[in-house]
C-alpha cells in the first residue's frame, strides 16, 4: 500500500537537503501549469522552504482558457508569481527558422520556451529550477526533451499520477488543482487524448506489471523503449576509453 503521509514527509525532506546542498538560501523556480503536478511541486516546496522562498511562474502561449486555475493555485499557497507570457518568442522563432517546422517540432519548441523562461527567471532570483515530470510521463517518454523534462531538482520522478495524487490530498490541496484534466496546453489535447491510454492502466502496468489490453500493453512497451534516451546522461566521447569494433593497435 502507498503511504501518501510518509512518502510527502520524505520528499519535503529531500527537497530541503537538496537546498541545503545545492543551493543553501536559494528559492525553488516553478512552473506553474494549474495541473496536478506542478501544483504539488509547488506545495511541496512551500512546506519545505516556506512560501516566501517559492517562485511561481505562469506561461501562458497567448490566450490560456484555463489560467484561472494556475492563479488560483499561487493565491491558494501565497507565493509570488509572475506571468510571462510566451507568444512573441514562440511566434519570432517560428519566423526566424528559414524553413516550415515539422508538426512535432511546433508542439515542443513553446515547452523548450518556457523551460528558457524558467532559467531566466531563476538566474534573476537566486532560484533552482523545479522538474514536475511524474514517473508515469517519463517512463513514455511523455515529456519534451530540454523543456519540461529539465530542470534542477525532481520531487516526482519516482511517483505515478495517483501517487501523485494521494500526496496532492495528503498536503491539503482542492481538488480542482489534483483533479484537473491534465493537458500540455499546447495541442489543445488531453495527456490521455495524445498518449492512447489512461493513466490509470499505465500506472496499474507500471507498479504491477498488469494490463488488460494486450494493444495497450504494446503501445506502452513500445514507447517506453523509444524514448529511454530521455531518461540517459548525454553520451560523451571519452579519448581513454578503447574503441568499439576491434582490438587497439
Amino acid at each position: 500500500m502507498f503511504d501518501a503521509e510518509k512518502v510527502k514527509d520524505s520528499c519535503v525532506q529531500w527537497i530541503r537537503d537538496f537546498f541545503e546542498e545545492n543551493g543553501k538560501g536559494c528559492n525553488a523556480v516553478v512552473g506553474i501549469s494549474g495541473g496536478k503536478d506542478s501544483s504539488v511541486v509547488a506545495a511541496l516546496c512551500v512546506e519545505a522552504l516556506g512560501k516566501d522562498r517559492v517562485i511561481g511562474v505562469l506561461m501562458p502561449n497567448g490566450q490560456q482558457h484555463d489560467i484561472d486555475v494556475s492563479e488560483e493555485l499561487v493565491e491558494h499557497l501565497g507565493i509570488r508569481n509572475y506571468v510571462v507570457n510566451i507568444h512573441d518568442a514562440v511566434e519570432g522563432v517560428k519566423s526566424a527558422i528559414p524553413f516550415e517546422l515539422s508538426e512535432q517540432s511546433r508542439v515542443n519548441l513553446p515547452a523548450r520556451i518556457r523551460m528558457a523562461t524558467l532559467y531566466a527567471v531563476s538566474q534573476s532570483n537566486n532560484g533552482r529550477v523545479a522538474n514536475t515530470c511524474n514517473l508515469s510521463e517519463d517512463w513514455v517518454g511523455y515529456a519534451t526533451r530540454y523543456g519540461d523534462g529539465a530542470g534542477d531538482f525532481s520531487p516526482l520522478s519516482h511517483l505515478t499520477v495517483q501517487e501523485v495524487k494521494a500526496i496532492g490530498r495528503c498536503i491539503g490541496l482542492p481538488e480542482i488543482f489534483v483533479e484537473k484534466v491534465p493537458e500540455d496546453g499546447l495541442s489543445g489535447k488531453t495527456d490521455e487524448d495524445n498518449l492512447g491510454f489512461t493513466y490509470k492502466e499505465l500506472d496499474r502496468y507500471i507498479r504491477e506489471g498488469v494490463i488488460e489490453d494486450q494493444d495497450t500493453k504494446a503501445r506502452i512497451d513500445r514507447l517506453h523503449e523509444l524514448n529511454l534516451f530521455k531518461l540517459k546522461l548525454m553520451p560523451a566521447f571519452d579519448p581513454q576509453l578503447p574503441r568499439m569494433g576491434g582490438e587497439e593497435r
